[in-house]
């Protein structure tokens, strides 16, 4: 196992003024090889390939280490400023100005089994501050399949949310608080709370991809101390897209190195819901991708709808809900590597990770050796909710 690493980030300027909260570990989140994915044997027409994990499951100290960390960090300082400027819900159509005052509550969104949830009352734990969480009991299909409804509605993460202390709060299909979550901000004003909105994700939030943007430096430098074959990097990044920010993020901080040292890495977006068609969420990733670049010092126009790589194939049957072959990838993943994937996001983009690997899709690139990374998100919390499936 390689040792963790703690490397300095060249930040552009632009993007080192940026405020920014440290929740993660001091030392970067590890990578490691997994030599099991590659198969035995390959065709004298394919590229010799290398995989390898970035474990963002390791990221920080704090409860259910995952993706969303990074993207808070750049959040904080605004709910920690005394007039926050980002606290009101996206669907607001009359957005109000900044609070009067520091943030006493988080509040924010997901799915029963919500990852960013958890993330958010432990951040929340952190700073010392109130979070109150609505669940959408209508959103994705991860409650519809579950054989005992019940144990799906308590376990999982909707257990830690209550283990940290989080008001949980279940929200019935039709809910209007699933569109505009204000009337609840309101009445929270009006009890002399001074509420933070963080939309689902974090993504909607105007900061939301800049914590994959730094991400992208990171996995840089990361690269230096290792001792990659070929061209020396990962030619190739897998990760979930599922609200789309850390795809975008990544886009983002990618093309800035790409304009600092000349390097092309492609980010493949492995959607993980049916729910809406490849091209609605290409054009969200990009809408973040552009609004990311901007801050950290690129023009919108860099990034182009070329830049957003997506794969729909293996989103299953609906959001949440474990399909055969994402669970047969779970288990070969945990037995081979012993590595635990989640349900909801990790199976499916390894699953299709290493559907490009065995079906020689890397061919096509002109490379003779490729090194993949797949980036592991966390969500393994959820697993107790997915045990009558798995």
């Amino acid at each position: 196992m390689p040792k963790p690493m703690c490397v300095p980030l060249q930040l552009p300027e632009a993007f080192a003024q940026i405020p920014h909260y440290k929740i993660l570990y001091p030392i970067s989140s590890p990578i490691h090889p997994l030599p099991s994915i590659v198969p035995a044997s390959v065709s004298p027409h394919q590229p010799l390939i290398s995989v390898h994990a970035k474990r963002e499951d390791h990221s920080s100290p704090l409860a259910c280490a995952g993706n969303k960390y990074r993207k808070l960090e750049y959040i904080v300082p605004d709910i920690l400023s005394d007039t926050p400027i980002y606290h009101y819900h996206e669907n607001n159509p009359t957005p109000p100005g900044p609070l009067t005052g520091p943030a006493t509550t988080l509040v924010t969104e997901g799915a029963i089994q919500s990852n960013h949830t958890v993330q958010v009352a432990a951040l929340a734990c952190k700073l010392g501050l109130k979070a109150l969480i609505l669940l959408h009991r209508g959103t994705g299909g991860g409650l519809r399949a579950a054989q005992d409804k019940e144990a799906f509605q308590r376990s999982g993460n909707v257990q830690i949310n209550h283990i940290l202390g989080a008001e949980v709060r279940v929200c019935e299909e039709g809910d209007p608080l699933a569109c505009d979550a204000t009337p609840l901000l309101d009445q929270l004003k009006a009890s002399g709370e001074n509420p933070y909105w963080i939309p689902g994700g974090a993504s909607l939030h105007p900061l939301g991809g800049l914590g994959y943007a730094r991400a992208a430096f990171e996995i840089a430098a990361q690269e230096e101390e290792m001792e990659l074959g070929g061209s020396g990097q990962f030619d190739y990044v897998f990760v979930a897209c599922g609200s789309g920010s850390t795809v975008g993020g990544l886009v983002a901080g990618f093309k800035m190195l790409e304009r600092m040292d000349g390097k092309t890495r492609k980010v493949i977006g492995v959607l993980n819901s049916p729910t809406q068609p490849q091209d609605y969420h290409e054009e969200r990733v990009l809408n973040f991708a552009k609004r990311a670049a901007v801050l950290i010092g690129l023009d919108a126009w860099d990034i182009s709808i070329k830049d957003v790589r997506l794969d729909d194939r293996f989103v299953g049957s609906a959001y949440g809900v474990l399909d055969d072959q994402s669970k047969e990838t779970l288990e070969i993943m945990a037995r081979t590597e012993g590595m635990v994937l989640d349900p909801v996001y990790t199976a499916k983009v390894a699953r299709g990770m290493m559907h490009w690997v065995k079906e020689g899709e890397f061919s096509s690139s002109g490379l003779n050796e490729i090194n993949v990374l797949f980036i592991h998100t966390g969500g393994q919390a959820a697993l107790g909710a997915y045990a009558d499936v798995i």
